[in-house]
């Protein structure tokens, strides 16, 4: 099986008012999130490639124009905006254009990342 990755990065802010008061992330705040999505196949195309990168620019543009500097709450039109739901989130919408897609991470943190593979 080959692999390919390609990196993305957005800042933006969002609250998870279902959680209890006094969590710190029931509060509004912000990541600098990044998101890596992962596309295999069992062969390379004619060109050698899983899939040329310069046709993950769609997902460039979808973040920039939708996520980045945006209030994730707002975008996803729910409350519960966590990396886990942000990674199925981006999945389901590169799988839907790039048939490849076998998983996607989202971290918040430089030290947590949530993935969705199905």
């Amino acid at each position: 099986m080959f692999r390919i990755t390609k990196e993305y990065h957005f800042s933006a802010s969002h609250r998870l008012a279902h959680l209890p008061d006094d969590h710190q992330c029931a509060r509004l705040h912000g990541h600098n999130y990044v998101v890596v999505v992962e596309l295999s196949a069992r062969e390379l195309d004619g060109n050698g490639f899983v899939r040329d990168y310069h046709e993950l620019q769609p997902l460039k543009r979808y973040i920039d124009d939708e996520f980045d500097h945006r209030h994730l709450n707002d975008v996803l039109g729910h409350d519960r905006v966590t990396s886990e739901c942000l990674a199925k989130h981006f999945y389901d919408w590169c799988k839907s254009r790039l048939p490849e897609t076998s998983a996607v991470r989202v971290s918040e943190t430089p030290k947590t990342w949530a993935e969705y593979r199905p």
